[in-house]
């Protein structure tokens, strides 16, 4: 830009008043005939700006157009669960244990890159009525295979834990800060829960999964959609419950006083998302108090109900817990449900054959069990489970010896579907004859996103966010499509 001064700068010097005036087209005339405008109500709405101020709640929302699910419970298995040991047979690399890859290998660690193939050390069968072939180190999702869509060939394009963690749930590789799916569809939908939280996560006792508190955030959406944590252990929420002396007529008074006092301020200073959701989160909490020790009494499920899970077995009591739980909020209302595994026990890269059957152990008796709980209760049919990582393993060795593993893979690898409209007892999708790379209809994140929207009754196009004076989404343009083939 030029340093020289210009007229409308200097108009005392170099013209009069009027000719100021005239020069600039925004000037005092501009703005008088704006404002009057204004008062006929005549000015034009600028494009993709919403006319009224969005009024932000969980109040149930019926979609655009009819839903085949109306809850989702995700299984996240963070770390990259090892398909070509666990979902994905390939033959050819286990006839060819130990030679060399024959094409160029995607690395995550270069200076522990190896060619070698590494076959699975486990056997593979048919199982179900629909002949899905699973590995002998789930026997437990073998037994519901019938019920289950699995995808064999998603793809991320990235190596990593959180670039491909965060493509998962906020729908761009790398970024943070942005909603994740609980917050899209919590956002548009609500909930059904009037005294739960719409979006419940289930942490570890090995504390917060790779990636932190970015897995549930609502981003630059309110916070009133971001995901309410729950402990791993009892009591599951703090603070629940007031002190004997402040319960009862007390509280509610002292409720009701703040109540008062924040909607004061909220008049004065409207349109401030953290003070609303303040105030949603304060009478939530008074409502919670019944509702939510109520709905984590697992006391309460019957003895074979215990047993399905594995509550009888130390190495599954735990995550079957925390399953139970899980079905037991969908049931009273609550929209979207996740699971979480501290730090990353899949990422398997050294000894794999001890370590990748002890993570099996843990959780595939409870992932089923979730499955047969929810289909003998009816609500299979509503709510959509998931089971799945942020990426896969290589087909080539890490390391030497009894303690080699596998590096990451985010070119091809493997997540299942079940329920809320999901084709049940088949297999969508291939990675080639190493397992290395998706081959045969390709599933990006983007494309999961855009299909579980679908599901919800919801077009990932039209789901839209205003921010920063722009249209946001899920899907962020990206290219994207609902894989139709996998629909019930």
């Amino acid at each position: 830009m030029s340093n020289e001064p210009t007229s409308a700068m200097v108009g005392s010097q170099r013209g009069t008043r009027r000719e100021f005036l005239a020069r600039n087209a925004m000037g005092i005339g501009g703005v008088a005939l704006a404002w009057l405008l204004d008062q006929d109500r005549l000015l034009a709405t600028p494009g993709k700006i919403p006319q009224q101020r969005p009024v932000f709640d969980l109040l149930p929302k019926a979609p655009p157009r009819p839903a085949r699910a109306t809850a989702m419970i995700s299984l996240f298995m963070h770390g990259g669960p090892s398909h070509v040991d666990l979902t994905d047979p390939k033959p050819e690399l286990s006839r060819r244990d130990g030679g060399d890859y024959p094409g160029e290998v995607v690395y995550s660690f270069v200076n522990r890159a190896s060619k070698k193939l590494l076959g699975s050390p486990w056997k593979f069968a048919p199982r179900g009525q629909c002949g899905t072939e699973i590995s002998e180190l789930l026997p437990e999702l073998a037994g519901i295979v019938d019920d289950v869509c699995l995808i064999r060939s998603m793809h991320t394009g990235h190596n990593g834990h959180e670039v491909s963690i965060r493509y998962f749930h906020g729908g761009i590789p790398a970024v943070t800060g942005r909603p994740t799916m609980g917050a899209w569809l919590t956002y548009a939908l609500g909930s059904e829960a009037r005294d739960l939280p719409a979006y419940m996560v289930l942490s570890d006792p090995g504390g917060h999964p790779v990636d932190g508190v970015h897995n549930w955030s609502s981003g630059w959406m309110p916070p009133l959609y971001q995901g309410t944590v729950l402990r791993p252990k009892d009591p599951r929420i703090l603070n629940l419950e007031p002190p004997p002396q402040l319960r009862g007529v007390t509280q509610r008074q002292n409720l009701d006083l703040l109540r008062e006092l924040n909607r004061m301020h909220l008049e004065r200073h409207p349109g401030e998302a953290d003070l609303e959701a303040r105030i949603a989160s304060y009478e939530l909490a008074a409502a919670m108090q019944t509702a939510a020790a109520e709905a984590l009494d697992i006391q309460r499920e019957t003895a074979a109900t215990h047993k399905l899970y594995g509550l009888d077995d130390p190495a599954t009591k735990e995550y079957g817990t925390r399953c139970l739980i899980a079905r037991r909020l969908v049931e009273r209302g609550v929209r979207f449900v996740q699971l979480f595994l501290g730090g990353q026990p899949w990422d398997t890269h050294q000894n794999i054959r001890a370590n990748l059957p002890a993570v099996c152990r843990r959780t595939d008796k409870p992932a089923a069990a979730l499955v047969k709980d929810l289909k003998q209760r009816g609500l299979l049919d509503s709510t959509l489970v998931h089971w799945g990582g942020e990426i896969g393993r290589l087909p080539v060795v890490e390391g030497s010896g009894e303690t080699v593993g596998r590096d990451h893979n985010g070119q091809g690898f493997s997540t299942w579907l079940a329920g809320g409209g999901v084709r049940p007892g088949m297999v969508y999708g291939e990675t080639d004859e190493f397992g290395h790379r998706a081959a045969v209809n390709v599933v990006s994140p983007n494309d999961y996103q855009a299909t579980l929207l679908h599901l919800f009754g919801l077009e990932h196009e039209r789901l839209v966010y205003h921010h920063n004076g722009q249209e946001q989404r899920l899907t962020d343009g990206r290219p994207a499509r609902v894989v139709r083939e996998i629909l019930a």
